[in-house]
């Protein structure tokens, strides 16, 4: 049994009170979405437990680095998820440094998204908290700094009957430090950092590139792949060398075994 919440503080209580007014004109029934949400893209749900991202679950997400470059990488990979869930998204945040033209070029909607801002990590985690508990919303994103076992372990049971997934964002508290260090809930657990763009036969700037590092799954193995960014949609898309190469070796395999 899960240990009954603190008493909040009367800001929290307020900036909660408001969010559950909103989130009150909100309708839907989560139950009947699907209970995994795949990538769409064969090399990274093959390597999955659940072909897919579990959607009654918490996943962390890390920038590799605590550059601009690497934290705006995880930031679009988070959203590019947001953007293929159901429904309206709730994306509480610490700082107003969030730009929404960039997230609408990953398939994330401006009018889909509300935002709550938050004092500190532990307002981020009850924000989070209420909203995977009112199961009309698409996906729940929060960004903290300091996140413990029982904080991650109340987003999971949170998120666990519901169809709404749960997004946390570990920002880098201090240089040199693993933000993925620490024990977590969570049922995957990412590192994501920028890579060189998408070679293209003119001068000027291909598609942007991710190493993507799934550090820890549930019931599953860890991997690390290059992708191409997500697109207009919000999917991501392996390399056409790596494509090419996996069907040539399918090939291969086929052949030699006929």
């Amino acid at each position: 049994m899960s240990q009954p919440a603190e008493p909040l503080p009367d800001t929290q209580s307020a900036v909660l009170a408001q969010l559950r007014e909103t989130l009150r004109a909100i309708e839907g029934d989560g139950h009947r979405r699907r209970p995994v949400l795949p990538f769409g893209a064969g090399g990274i749900d093959a390597r999955l437990a659940n072909n897919g991202l579990r959607l009654d679950a918490l996943h962390e997400v890390t920038a590799a680095t605590p550059s601009l470059g690497d934290d705006a990488s995880a930031t679009l990979f988070m959203a590019g998820i947001a953007a293929r869930a159901w429904g309206p998204i709730l994306w509480v945040v610490r700082r107003r440094d969030l730009f929404a033209p960039a997230l609408y070029q990953v398939g994330l909607a401006p009018e889909r998204v509300l935002y709550a801002e938050a004092a500190d990590d532990a307002e981020v985690l009850a924000l989070m908290e209420e909203g995977l508990r009112h199961r009309a919303l698409g996906a729940v994103i929060g960004e903290a700094r300091r996140v413990g076992m029982p904080a991650t372990r109340r987003l999971q049971l949170a998120a666990e009957g519901g169809r709404t997934i749960a997004l946390l964002m570990k920002r880098h508290a201090r240089e040199g430090a693993d933000t993925l260090g620490a024990p977590s809930a969570a049922v995957t657990r990412w590192r994501i950092g920028s890579a060189p763009s998408t070679p293209i036969p003119t001068a000027g700037i291909g598609r942007a590139r991710w190493h993507v590092s799934l550090v820890r799954q549930r019931g599953g193995e860890p991997f690390q792949l290059t992708v191409e960014a997500c697109d207009e949609t919000g999917r991501i898309a392996l390399p056409a060398k790596l494509v090419d190469r996996s069907h040539q070796a399918g090939g291969a395999a086929a052949h030699a075994a006929a």
